[in-house]
């Protein structure tokens, strides 16, 4: 073997090998198992998020593909309308044209040239994360045989009186003029203004003081509110106001809603530009009126002086013709969070508008029961209550999209705008009974990506016909998805199943948390925190990070500070960790928490126990090399110890995984292969091969040998390539069949070895007490020592006997006796194994003075470390103003600074002891 571990040597290489063989598609004796991957975006790249979410799925596809299980991961994209359209006319202005210009056939033609082209950079990725999906079946959301699963979905639902069209509030982008979803809006807390607005009373006495952030739409009210509890406004309930720079009159309305300490207390109701607005005038039936158009600009329902003006403009103007009616009372700062569309960055405007609804609750009540049966479990538990709480406040969902690119919808309409809907044209007019003569077209809208993406599960499985893989793999195991799409995608898959396949889509939901940064805070290329996956893979240099992320800025001026926090973050760019390291570091992290920090120092952490198992399989190949290995049964106790050893981590490991504990399970994989076979067995087995029978040492061979190949077996869900790399090579002395590590048996738990276990627990508290006594004294690891035992039990002798031989080798020990109970231990230095004394004799061993001084000069300067720390948390400046993570980390030194001196005043208090002896 090489001499250290390249990951980029071995990585791609076997990634290709696996996937050219057909390794990855659908096999095994077992019960079918079945992953769908949550379809990326065909325009995005692989984000942290990703990288994450897909290490879980992989181990979980691994794991259950070396069980036996008939596994299948399903893989695919989405066809992302809003981004896709994007970056399509994004290209087209470039060349001077719109898509109008060339119109929607030829549109839609250049956006599946793209996909040909230039979509897909993530499938790519995901190779080199190791993701072992189906590639032979990856799917894409507008694929032929998908989007006539989409259309049959949207007909029949129509026809079940399921989708209706209808004018309602939406989120309004009006600079790509559609429909967004929730998702698709970011809101962010920005800084504005609160403009207080007088409107004169109808009767002439005086006038009521109005606060809003929002004066353009003053003129779509219809209302002014107050709460019914608030004693200042009773006598104004019923009353009339004239709307001002309007010749309207509204009435003042008492509603609960109205939050009687925000402003004044009186609130401007405008239900045609609100969504709250909206609800609050369906229940005093108060009229709607939208004064604005889809580019944002105000409409015809605005008084003259203000139509065709941008919002923004006529706010201005707004504002001033206010102030010189003498109608505003003041304007103060005010913070605000304001809605932006995640693709073009605009200010969402809720928007009155026809659009096409899905009929929600008939589909929901179903859903809600196979939760609360237990037809489908959410783990952790805890987010049944987040499903419920959104489905008993479900509303109807708005599918219909201004864009050209996505399914367009189903339905055509006759010159009188009567409807009808069918699988395409010719079916309509046969369901409806129209001639050929009667004109027709089809509606100009596309679906919500969200409703493709809802029938994925079964869609992509064949759909609707009677494919052999529906029959294998609905309904599927488990579904992998963050916390942030329950309701806009899980919610609505069970809806879709339950309604067009009779049952559940996944049995389980295993809900993991989201990515942060070390701080805890959200990864965004505005805050110049983001981590790409494959630069921790294969590592990036500075100046290039730098540029990767000062470039595309939505706030260009962030460019600087960005610039420099990197340069201070990563002086020498990124090293490359390799894509083992990156992914137990995020299997090591899949806690149940909602937020998971991301914190560089354990990828580090990661790539060094790759070097360890690296390292000891060098040792274990040299150890092993030119000697026939035969299977033999553990005789030592050490061989039989860390057999036992490896039972009990493969039981835990086992359990952990079945319960979606992926970070127990590489806890226990770290501690077990890195302290237990590494630290502790590796060193055992020296003294056998330098000097014990040739049945020990070919025993001890033998166990070197299986333990590794069966710990690297455990471990390839989580470390795919290392793990590969190193069984082929050890399969050979071993004689093993089998062409890849990927298709071997998972290990199962054998029997535990008590006596075993309880005999090496003893050396090891033995040799730790030793190696304690020598680091408290700072005497060097290589010098010989003279060690006495006294007090303990007739076992304890024993067990000394038996391993005296690796007591002298491991513990570095010229000489070692038993003393009787009351015998004098002065001089020596004391460690308790039980009721056992473990002496270390200090005569000559180290100058007592030397230390003393040594030890005040360390206590000297831990002492200064404390007091800067705790000068800094005095200062309440800085508590206060600093991040949290930083306090925090201060917080974390002043104990750590603690502690330390605790160590080296007790250090130093047992040596003034023995020196006073």
């Amino acid at each position: 073997m090489e001499k250290s571990y390249q990951p980029q040597t071995i990585e791609g290489r076997w990634y290709r090998a696996w996937e050219e063989a057909g390794h990855f598609a659908p096999h095994g004796p077992g019960e079918s198992y079945c992953i769908m991957l949550p379809p990326p975006n065909v325009t995005g790249s692989l984000h942290m998020g990703h990288a994450f979410q897909d290490t879980i799925m992989d181990v979980l596809t691994r794991f259950h593909r070396m069980k036996g299980d008939n596994t299948l991961w399903q893989t695919g994209m989405d066809h992302a309308g809003i981004a896709t359209q994007m970056v399509v006319e994004r290209q087209l202005a470039a060349q001077g044209v719109s898509r109008r210009d060339i119109g929607r056939e030829k549109f839609e033609r250049a956006v599946w040239e793209w996909k040909d082209s230039s979509g897909g950079t993530i499938a790519r990725q995901m190779r080199r994360l190791g993701a072992s999906v189906d590639w032979d079946n990856d799917r894409f959301t507008m694929d032929e045989d998908l989007s006539q699963a989409v259309t049959k979905v949207f007909v029949e639902l129509y026809h079940d009186d399921l989708i209706y069209r209808g004018k309602r509030l939406v989120n309004w982008d009006p600079v790509l003029h559609t429909a967004l979803s929730d998702l698709e809006v970011i809101s962010t807390e920005e800084n504005g203004h609160l403009w207080h607005i007088c409107y004169p009373r109808v009767d002439g006495k005086g006038y009521v003081v109005v606060a809003t952030t929002r004066p353009e739409t003053l003129l779509g009210d219809t209302a002014v509110a107050v709460n019914p509890d608030d004693p200042r406004y009773n006598d104004l309930v019923g009353l009339k106001l004239e709307l001002p720079l309007t010749d309207r009159t509204i009435p003042v309305i008492t509603d609960k809603y109205v939050d009687a300490e925000f402003g004044t207390g009186c609130v401007k109701i405008t239900p045609g530009h609100d969504f709250n607005d909206y609800e609050m005038g369906k229940r005093h039936s108060l009229p709607v009126i939208n004064v604005l158009d889809d580019d944002a600009t105000l409409n015809e329902q605005a008084p003259p002086a203000y139509r065709g003006l941008d919002r923004f403009v006529a706010r201005k103007k707004i504002v001033a013709d206010l102030e010189a009616a003498g109608l505003l009372e003041k304007v103060e700062r005010h913070k605000m969070m304001i809605p932006r569309g995640d693709r073009s960055g605009a200010v969402v405007e809720p928007y009155l508008t026809d659009q096409w609804y899905v009929k929600i609750q008939p589909l929901a009540d179903p859903a809600i029961e196979v939760v609360e049966n237990g037809s489908i479990r959410f783990v952790p538990e805890n987010w049944n209550k987040t499903y419920f709480d959104w489905m008993h406040r479900i509303e109807d969902w708005c599918i219909s999209r201004q864009l050209w690119w996505g399914h367009r919808i189903p339905a055509w309409y006759d010159p009188d705008g009567n409807i009808f809907v069918g699988y395409d044209e010719s079916d309509a007019r046969k369901r409806h009974g129209l001639s050929d003569d009667v004109q027709l077209r089809q509606d100009e809208d596309v679906l919500d990506t969200w409703f493709s993406s809802a029938l994925w599960p079964f869609s992509t499985l064949g759909w609707p016909g009677d494919s052999p893989r529906i029959q294998q793999y609905y309904p599927t195991s488990v579904l992998v998805t963050g916390f942030d799409i329950i309701f806009f995608w899980v919610a609505r898959m069970i809806m879709m199943g339950l309604k067009f396949m009779g049952d559940v889509p996944f049995r389980e939901v295993y809900i993991h948390g989201l990515i942060r940064d070390a701080s805890g805070q959200k990864m965004s290329k505005s805050k110049g925190n983001v981590l790409d996956p494959l630069d921790l893979i294969d590592g990036i240099e500075l100046e290039t990070l730098v540029t990767k992320r000062t470039t595309g800025l939505m706030q260009p001026q962030m460019a600087p500070a960005i610039e420099k926090a990197t340069r201070k973050d990563f002086p020498d760019g990124i090293q490359a960790f390799g894509c083992d390291a990156l992914r137990f570091t995020f299997a090591a992290l899949a806690t149940n928490g909602r937020d998971i920090r991301f914190d560089l120092g354990r990828i580090e952490g990661n790539r060094n126990f790759c070097n360890k198992l690296w390292n000891a399989a060098r040792y274990v190949l040299m150890s092993t090399q030119d000697h026939e290995i035969g299977p033999v049964g553990a005789t030592g106790s050490c061989d039989r110890w860390i057999i036992s050893r490896q039972h009990q981590m493969i039981a835990r490991v086992q359990e952990h995984i079945g319960s979606y504990r992926l970070d127990l399970a590489a806890q226990r994989l770290y501690e077990f292969i890195w302290n237990e076979y590494c630290d502790w067995y590796l060193e055992f087995s020296k003294p056998v091969l330098q000097s014990g029978t040739a049945a020990e040492q070919n025993a001890t061979r033998y166990t070197l040998l299986s333990v590794l190949e069966t710990s690297l077996r455990a471990l390839h869900p989580f470390m795919p390539f290392i793990t590969e790399e190193i069984w082929q090579r050890i399969k050979i002395p071993l004689a093993l069949d089998g062409e890849t590590i990927m298709l071997q048996e998972f290990p199962g738990a054998g029997d535990i070895d008590k006596q075993a276990e309880s005999d090496i627990s003893w050396l090891q508290q033995v040799l730790q007490g030793i190696r304690n006594i020598r680091a408290e004294l700072n005497v060097a690891p290589g010098k010989k020592l003279n060690i006495a035992f006294q007090s303990g039990t007739s076992a304890d002798r024993d067990r000394q006997n038996r391993f005296a031989e690796l007591l002298r080798g491991l513990g570095k020990i010229d000489d070692s006796q038993w003393l009787d109970d009351g015998a004098d231990t002065t001089g020596y230095s004391v460690a308790l194994v039980a009721d056992l004394k473990v002496l270390v004799a200090l005569k000559g061993l180290v100058d007592i003075e030397d230390e003393l001084a040594r030890l005040t000069k360390l206590m000297e300067k831990e002492l200064s470390n404390l007091k800067r720390s705790e000068a800094k948390l005095a200062n309440s400046r800085f508590v206060e103003n600093a991040p949290p993570a930083v306090v925090e980390t201060e917080r974390g030194r002043q104990l750590a600074h603690q502690a330390k001196l605790a160590g080296l005043k007790e250090q130093f208090e047992k040596l003034e002891q023995l020196g006073e002896r």
